[in-house]
């Protein structure tokens, strides 16, 4: 089941690492950081923000 992710609250959102703008995977529930190489999960309709938690992107 994927759940979608309210557009007011991606424009809000940025990368922590880079502070850079987030695109929304909605295929794999992720938010993706280009330029920091990371996805961030999206559990339960919450995006998951941490670094720690990111998968690492291939370059």
């Amino acid at each position: 089941m994927t759940t979608e992710l309210d557009p007011r609250l991606l424009s809000l959102l940025v990368c922590p690492v880079t502070k850079g703008p987030l695109t929304y995977d909605r295929e794999t529930q992720e938010l993706i950081s280009p330029r920091a190489k990371l996805a961030f999960p999206i559990r339960d309709g919450i995006p998951i923000m941490l670094p720690e938690e990111a998968r690492q992107l291939d370059a």
